[in-house]
């Protein structure tokens, strides 16, 4: 059960869990509830330090440009990679 990747026509579109103010910044598995990938995130959730970790985080795991499409303010992210398939993304994750 993978819905936390889908194929757009903009790129693929990665749905995931945040929790901020971790030890440090890492792909932490699929929560199959909420059908999405849970991530932990060192920065806290202030002044949108989080959100550029997510953004810088991803970017440098996939080596693709990576930017946030929905969730801003939220712990439920939705990111949009560019430049990888899903099969590429999911192997980048381990997933």
């Amino acid at each position: 059960m993978r819905k936390f990747i889908k194929e757009t026509k903009d790129g693929v579109l990665l749905l995931i869990h945040v929790q901020p103010k971790a030890k440090k910044n890492a792909v932490e598995g699929i929560d199959e509830w909420r059908g999405r990938l849970k991530v932990r995130i060192a920065a806290p959730p202030v002044e949108g330090k989080a959100n550029k970790e997510v953004v810088k985080f991803f970017s440098k795991l996939l080596g693709a440009e990576v930017s946030i499409v929905r969730g801003e303010t939220g712990r439920e992210k939705d990111l949009l990679v560019k430049g990888l398939s899903v099969e590429e993304v999911k192997k980048k994750l381990g997933v």
